[in-house]
């Protein structure tokens, strides 16, 4: 098979679907890579280090696209992309298709395969590819509402975790999964006090034994948010329901109470976001003010971060590329159910109910496709 690995275009996306490990592999395994021309270069990863590793460097993304049976990314095609989709062609990366109507249209229309890292699932049913990047963008939304929350960003002034006759500041997270588990261990590493709300009591339970109680837990009800979101000074949204848009957790009304400077970093805003004042941003124009409140959504946070994400990602998502090099993507798709998940276009037709549902439009399972 032909493997082909563009370089990111969306705004600041510095990370690369394939490592040079990754074409070693793939190369001793029988398959070409094609790498465009510095491709991993923002992630640390030159084109020597690939050319070493096997890959054929290529000049431009139009001719990765053409050539490749298998394009492989990080984060979803956006419209300048659109014009390299053709019949037969699979695209491995973030999809996030929910809020995207006019991807998922591009994909249908050219009868793409389209296999979505975030609804990719293993034997135990968990979202192995979305884990490392929820990981670390869980981690990386305290260190930057913790940098938003100072003057020069339009913040409180605050230090987040305070000092001797000072008291820290208040962190909420909402949601218990992996982006809130990692939020938590970090605001908790730098001394604030954290607050965590969720819907699942157990998921409670197992969150206050993890922190021994250090971790200040709530039920999920509009009393208890409207409660922890008045009081934190920084606010962040971890809310997800595989491959379907988020739901609005925080109302319009409950970030009008917030305090004036206060910070909110909605972490699902590929998704559509939980807080209702949440749209999408970039990290050239990263945050912006509702009511006094900072707001920042990137849609591609882990892209600060481009050597840890890009190593934490492809960890997770080359075994992966490596079955569907390897059997081609229909036999991998019938033979795993995992990828089967995975897919949310195939042939022209949407196979995902989540972004059916979202998008209200009909679908059918891809395993009555293949």
């Amino acid at each position: 098979m032909i493997i082909g690995v563009p370089k990111e275009v969306k705004d600041h996306e510095s990370r690369v679907g394939v490592t040079p490990a990754g074409v070693k592999a793939l190369v001793e395994a029988g398959h070409k890579v094609l790498v465009e021309q510095k491709a991993g270069a923002l992630s640390a990863m030159p084109d020597d280090e690939y050319q070493q590793a096997g890959a054929e460097i290529v000049g431009s993304a139009h001719d990765v696209w053409r050539l490749a049976d298998m394009v492989v990314k990080v984060k979803e095609p956006v419209e300048t992309e659109y014009r390299h989709f053709r019949e037969g062609l699979v695209l491995f990366t973030y999809l996030h298709l929910a809020p995207l109507e006019a991807l998922t249209n591009a994909l249908l229309e050219k009868k793409v395969t389209g296999i979505a890292y975030e609804t990719v699932r293993d034997r135990s049913g968990a979202l192995p590819l979305l884990t490392p990047m929820s990981e670390v963008a869980g981690r990386l939304s305290v260190q930057v509402g913790a940098e938003y929350l100072t003057k020069e960003h339009g913040g409180r002034g605050l230090l987040l975790g305070g000092v001797p006759g000072v008291p820290p500041g208040n962190v909420c997270i909402i949601g218990g999964g992996v982006v809130g588990t990692n939020a938590a261990k970090i605001a908790l590493g730098m001394g604030a006090k954290v607050t965590l709300v969720d819907l699942n009591l157990n998921r409670l339970r197992e969150l206050d034994d993890i922190f021994n109680g250090r971790l200040f837990t709530m039920a999920s009800n509009s009393y208890n948010i409207e409660r922890a979101v008045t009081e934190a000074d920084l606010l962040i949204g971890g809310v997800l329901i595989p491959g379907a848009a988020a739901p609005k957790i925080v109302t319009t009304a409950m970030v009008h109470k917030m305090k004036k400077g206060a910070v909110i970093v909605d972490v699902a805003i590929d998704q559509g976001g939980c807080i209702e004042t949440a749209h999408p941003t970039t990290h050239s124009n990263p945050s912006y003010d509702v009511n006094g409140v900072v707001h920042y959504c990137v849609t591609n946070m882990p892209a600060a971060v481009p050597n840890t994400s890009t190593l934490a990602l492809t960890n997770a998502t080359f075994p992966y590329v490596m079955k569907l090099a390897k059997m081609g993507a229909k036999a991998a798709i019938k033979e795993d159910k995992g990828i089967a998940e995975g897919v949310n276009t195939y042939d022209g037709v949407l196979t995902y109910g989540a972004v059916a549902s979202a998008q209200n439009r009909e679908w059918k399972s891809v395993a009555d496709l293949v």
